[in-house]
Formats: structure tokens, sequence, C-alpha cells
């Protein structure tokens, strides 16, 4: 029966796609984009629609993931169902493993930088442990804006300083393989640490997008829809050039040593002016 199902969710899919794609004609690779996008939301929704009417005993479940099948097929040439499953099941796993990945040689790269400096970058995991235990020194209202991020996967990792026997956490990073990747939902939280007089810097391995206006303006602020800047820095392994608050660093993070050590300093003296406005000095 499912062969049946995905052979009349094929032709639905299909002419949906088609006409809806025919509806744009040729209007330069823009276009071109926009159509795709709409014609291969169309095809979807049309071929569900009509699936589950056509096929009233299948469930619904089974029909829409034949139509995924199809998708899959159409834009990778792909149609063995369990080919399918292996790729997904390889590139889930690669999304899930390569981030945490990234971090860690984040946290290994940095620390071997910042050694002598009293500053040290941990995963979430660590600075909840040493929450748990009482070990921080930040006053109390930061213990609780902390538990809050921590509690909510917020932050990739933090930056803990040791001073005079004591022990603080002033900084929180956002580590991405990608600027594109969630970058706007990243930038609301990044603008409450440094409301709440954190240091709040992001860790980029692919700055690409950063060669685009909107994406500066992220960071930097200065355009009528981002007017303030959305991290005092953001740190890109890819040469990209400097612009403002956009840094390139490679494997020793000089830049990145000599700015959390400044910004440690400011933390620990004059936290009150410890605001989105503060700008590491580069030279």
């Amino acid at each position: 029966m499912m062969n049946n199902v995905k052979d009349y969710c094929r032709k639905i899919y299909n002419a949906a796609y088609q006409d809806k794609l025919a509806e744009y004609g040729n209007g330069g690779a823009k276009n071109a984009d926009k159509a795709e996008r709409e014609a291969q939301k169309e095809a979807i929704k049309t071929s569900i629609i009509e699936g589950m009417r056509h096929f009233p005993n299948a469930s619904a479940e089974e029909i829409w993931n034949c139509i995924y099948e199809i998708h899959v097929h159409r834009k990778s040439g792909i149609d063995d169902s369990q080919t399918i499953k292996n790729v997904i099941s390889a590139d889930q796993s690669w999304k899930k493993s390569s981030g945490h990945a990234f971090e860690e040689m984040v946290k290994m790269l940095a620390n071997n930088s910042l050694k002598g400096t009293g500053i040290e970058i941990l995963l979430q995991r660590d600075l909840n442990t040493i929450l748990k235990a009482g070990e921080l020194d930040n006053e109390p209202r930061d213990i609780s804006w902390l538990k809050e991020q921590v509690k909510g996967n917020v932050f990739d990792l933090y930056a803990v300083i040791r001073d005079k026997g004591k022990m603080y956490c002033f900084g929180c990073l956002q580590c991405k393989t990608s600027i594109r990747d969630r970058v706007t939902r990243d930038r609301e939280p990044s603008i409450h640490a440094m409301q709440s007089f954190f240091w709040s810097i992001a860790i980029v391995l692919d700055g690409k997008f950063l060669q685009l206006p909107k994406f500066i303006a992220m960071v930097n602020g200065g355009s009528n829809e981002f007017i303030e800047n959305g991290w005092h820095g953001m740190y890109v392994f890819t040469d990209e050039k400097a612009t403002d608050r956009i840094y390139h660093i490679d494997l020793d993070m000089d830049i990145l040593k000599r700015h959390a050590v400044q910004a440690s300093r400011q933390w620990l003296q004059q936290r009150q002016w410890f605001n989105k406005d503060w700008k590491a000095d580069n030279n």
C-alpha cells in the first residue's frame, strides 16, 4: 500500500512544484531562490492534503514520511529510503558532535593562551558544577542570573578570573561554526548579558556572512535595524577583514587573550562602567 501512496504523492508533489515554479518565470538568481522556496512549500502542502484525502486508511505520519522521501529525492537524487535515513542520521550526529567539539576546541586553545593570567574558560557543565558547589564569589544577583543561563543552555562557555584567592565569573561566550547559525536569536541573550554587566563575546569558525552589511550591523550596530552593538566582540577564525568589534583570530588566540585580560581588569575594578559600550583596546 505504501508504494501506492508514495507513487501518488510523487505525482501530486511534482505537479504542484512545477505549477508554482512556473508562476515565477525567469527573474534572476534572487527570484529563483524565492521561487524554489515557494514551490517546494506548495508541493509539500498540496501532496500531504491530497495524500490524506486519497488514502484515508493510511496514517498521516506514513504519508508525511513518503513526501519527505520524495522531497529529499528531488533535492539530492537519492531515492532509497534506507540510504536517506542513514544520511540523515549521519548529519544529525555531525551537528550534535561537531558543535560540542568546536566548544571544546575553543576552550583548549583559549586556556593554552591564557596561562598565567588567572583567567580560565569553562564549559557550561564545568560552571554548573562550580555553582552547585558554591565556589563562585560573585554577588548573589550574579549567581542567580548565571544559574538561569545554565538552566536555559543560553551560553556555551564562560570566563572566570581568580583574584586574591577568590573566583569570579565575568564573561559569557557563544561558540558558532557559522555566524548564520541562529545569530539573530543569539544576539538577544548577548545583549542581556551586557545589560547585566558581563563580558559578552562570540567565537565563530566560518565568518563569510560577515561580509554582508546586515550581519556586520548585528555585531557593531549602526544601522536602522540594529542601532546598538550586539556583542562586546566577535572573534572569527576565517580571514575576514577586522571591522570595529569584529576581530580575526588564529590558533594562538592572542587577540582574545589581550581582550580577556582587559575585560577582567575592567570588570574587577570598574564594573559599573562595564556595559554594552565597553570596547577592548586593540593596540
